[in-house]
């Protein structure tokens, strides 16, 4: 006589349920988009390069990774490459654009997310060369660029050509704030170019979004950007 096992019955409770397509992709949707703003806001985020105000550091159409977080815990140091919002300092607060409505805006912000959007007007990025309490002067008799007395050497990233700038100043840092300027000095408006500014040409460390670490686009162009000698001597 064979005796037949009766498979044991799982529970209903416990039955695997398995939700519609129609529910599950756009679940699936929402949840990677969550998490690419949590990493953008958090973590790293993709900036596109619209200018050519850092060249040879930063080209017209390169891709930069962004470190969100590193400023959670530090502040700004010299040499480094920030992405900043230039709003109240390059810029007037009236300059932002208005709003485009909110699913224009989502869009825009979903594809600056991944760098394939440009940043806004008011967004810039810039090399540190002076932060809180620095003397920056230019120049030396030798043409160069000095931070508390000390010439800094700028060959390893300047614009072939140009000069560290054309431009006199001897400002003083004011605490919280950074002096910053482009690689291509002879086409990059920082610092320099709003002096006559309400914010004197500074900008407020608490303007900074984060640091621009690797160059991640074009395919050919991927490298690290490194800290300049001269800053690493100064930040010890």
């Amino acid at each position: 006589m064979t005796v037949v096992e009766e498979e044991p019955q799982v529970p209903q409770s416990r039955q695997k349920r398995r939700i519609p397509f129609w529910i599950e992709l756009p679940l699936v949707l929402i949840v990677a988009v969550l998490l690419a703003f949590f990493v953008k806001t958090f973590i790293v985020q993709v900036f596109y390069i619209p200018s050519g105000s850092m060249e040879n550091t930063l080209q017209v159409g390169d891709r930069v990774a962004v470190n969100r977080f590193e400023y959670r815990l530090g502040e700004p140091q010299r040499g480094d490459v920030i992405v900043f919002d230039g709003v109240d300092s390059f810029v007037p607060a009236s300059a932002e654009p208005p709003s485009e409505g909110p699913v224009r805006e989502f869009v825009k912000e979903l594809g600056r997310t991944v760098g394939i959007v440009p940043p806004p007007d008011t967004v810039f990025v810039k090399r540190v060369i002076g932060v809180g309490g620095d003397q920056v002067k230019c120049c030396d008799e030798a043409g160069q660029i000095t931070v508390n007395g000390q010439p800094i050497s700028e060959s390893a990233y300047l614009f072939p050509g140009d000069a560290p700038s054309n431009t006199p100043f001897d400002v003083i840092v004011p605490e919280g704030k950074l002096w910053v300027m482009g690689d291509h000095r002879s086409a990059s408006a920082d610092s320099r170019a709003h002096q006559g500014d309400p914010g004197g040409g500074f900008v407020p460390v608490d303007r900074v979004l984060g640091e621009a670490f690797a160059v991640i686009w074009p395919w050919d162009q991927i490298q690290w950007i490194s800290e300049p000698a001269w800053a690493e001597q100064l930040n010890q």
